[in-house]
């Protein structure tokens, strides 16, 4: 396992000073999200009690995003993911949300592909800082589910697959009217 491989421990000390271990000095929640938009896996630890503080950060992190405007979750996700914690649903929930994340970044992955492969934009100026930001996106948005994955049949990959081809050519021919 190479050092990028292994999740960034970071150490919370008693000042609530978090404490990068392999660069040995000192993070704040901006860079902690930075080494996750970069596609890192964090661990964050209370040095005392060793208790595991991850979720509690990313949540703080999120929060800190939402309140400056940068609103990814609309209300109502936000007040089911509320009542979730209240009711027998709170135990498919974190399922449910994993698979979907994993299913918009396997799309957008298969676009991302498609779009390489077969689109006629691609030598056009600009398009790769294009794809490039609509990558950085999704890895912003799914960087931090990992390792759940639901079963997909062929006959759906297909029919996704099938169904993008289609959207692509429909627009490569209002493209090519323009």
């Amino acid at each position: 396992m190479t050092k990028t491989d292994a999740p960034l421990l970071i150490k919370r000390y008693a000042s609530r000073r978090l404490y990068n271990t392999e660069t040995s000095d000192y993070v704040t929640l901006d860079d902690i999200a930075t080494f996750i938009r970069e596609g890192r896996e964090v661990q964050i630890v209370d040095l005392k009690s060793g208790d595991d503080l991850t979720r509690q950060y990313l949540l703080q992190i999120i929060a800190d995003h939402e309140s400056k405007g940068e609103n990814v979750l609309p209300v109502t996700v936000l007040t089911d993911l509320v009542r979730s914690y209240t009711t027998q649903a709170s135990s498919v929930v974190p399922q449910f949300l994993a698979a979907s994340f994993e299913m918009l970044r396997d799309g957008q992955s298969k676009v991302m592909d498609q779009m390489g492969a077969m689109n006629p934009m691609s030598g056009m100026p600009g398009f790769d800082a294009m794809k490039a930001q609509q990558e950085a996106f999704m890895k912003a948005m799914t960087g931090g589910v990992s390792g759940w994955s639901a079963p997909t049949p062929e006959k759906e990959e297909e029919e996704d697959l099938d169904s993008i081809k289609k959207q692509l050519a429909e627009l490569q021919e209002k493209l090519a009217k323009l």
